[in-house]
């Protein structure tokens, strides 16, 4: 079951503008990444899931600059990656040990998070290109916090069909030893 929504996840192309996410599946998904492990059980993230109509088309357009993103003009929620601050402990082991836990976690939970919405009907697209001031200020974010990642979900249009997974082969990435 879980190896099936590996195979059939993938970053949606053309959402159905017509569908909105229901509150109970967007819950269920935070519910999920609240679970995500992180070092030091830090969990330095927060998230911003926005479903108001107005707000969604704006930050969607931040999304949008230089011609990226263009699928995005048809989601109506999008869930904004805060990064906060880890705890002491984790921040300690970082510094000793060299390491940046933050971004790891929030990979994590982000992971959780799509396959979450997967596993409910749902479709995701990571969206990395955005203005990061603008979205900041039409949510009210703290200037000094940073923006990670914004979380395209919704419905994929009956249009969007599965694409072959394009990957290294096994071999360019694994080795036992």
């Amino acid at each position: 079951m879980l190896n099936e929504l590996f195979l059939n996840r993938q970053s949606c192309r053309n959402f159905d503008g017509d569908r909105k996410v229901e509150k109970e599946k967007l819950e269920r998904i935070m519910e999920n990444v609240r679970l995500a492990p992180s070092a030091c059980n830090s969990q330095p993230y927060s998230f911003i899931v926005v479903t108001q109509p107005e707000l969604a088309d704006k930050v969607g357009r931040q999304t949008q600059g230089l011609g990226m993103n263009k699928h995005c003009k048809n989601v109506h929620c999008f869930i904004v990656v805060c990064e906060e601050n880890a705890n002491l402990l984790s921040r300690t082991a970082g510094r000793v040990k060299d390491q940046q836990f933050a971004g790891i976690d929030i990979g994590l939970a982000v992971s959780q998070m799509i396959l979450s919405a997967e596993e409910q009907g749902l479709s995701t697209c990571m969206l990395g290109w955005f203005d990061e001031n603008k979205v900041k200020e039409l949510l009210d974010i703290n200037k000094a916090k940073r923006v990670r990642l914004i979380v395209a979900v919704g419905y994929a249009s009956s249009e969007d069909k599965i694409r072959p997974k394009k990957r290294k082969n096994i071999e360019e990435l694994v080795v036992y030893k």
